[in-house]
């Protein structure tokens, strides 16, 4: 199974001063709520992981990429949609809705159909190689906020999915 975590957080878990760009990173994977959380220490904040924890490791903080220079490469935005298909977790409902509207875009999914549920609308959607049968709730997020979400999601799949 492949797995892909949040890029690491701007400050140290212990000391919260903000983490630099290039400097030693000590992320930990813990299970919260049925969720996993990443937590990120500096080297000054590292005592060692914290009991209970699923796993651990030593990484350098990325350099921040600007979201507006990237591209949102298809493949990897597919992928990406996919896997948070699967795990079908509301959490991220947004991200889900946001990337079906740029592959929609990029005709790499297809609207099938809509139908109601309750008072939600869903999108039934497959991809254009007969991926999926996929169902997206209809968010109508305001275009503010899904161009937020498509920039946190460029930036994302940029530092952890290429």
């Amino acid at each position: 199974m492949d797995y892909r975590f949040k890029p690491p957080n701007k400050t140290c878990a212990v000391t919260g001063r903000p983490l630099v760009p290039g400097s030693t990173c000590h992320s930990v994977l813990i299970e919260k709520d049925g969720d996993q959380v990443r937590i990120d220490f500096s080297d000054e904040g590292w005592t060692g992981p914290p009991a209970g924890h699923v796993g651990y490791w030593k990484t350098t903080v990325p350099v921040a990429l600007d979201p507006k220079a990237q591209r949102l490469d298809p493949e990897t935005a597919q992928r990406y949609f996919e896997q948070l298909s699967e795990e079908a977790s509301p959490v991220h409902d947004r991200q889900r809705y946001v990337l079906a509207l740029v592959l929609l875009q990029q005709r790499r999914l297809r609207l099938d159909n809509t139908r109601s549920d309750g008072d939600d609308e869903i999108l039934e959607l497959s991809g254009r190689h007969g991926e999926g049968m996929f169902e997206v709730r209809n968010l109508n997020l305001p275009d503010a906020e899904t161009q937020q979400l498509q920039a946190e999601l460029k930036a994302h799949l940029a530092t952890e999915w290429s």
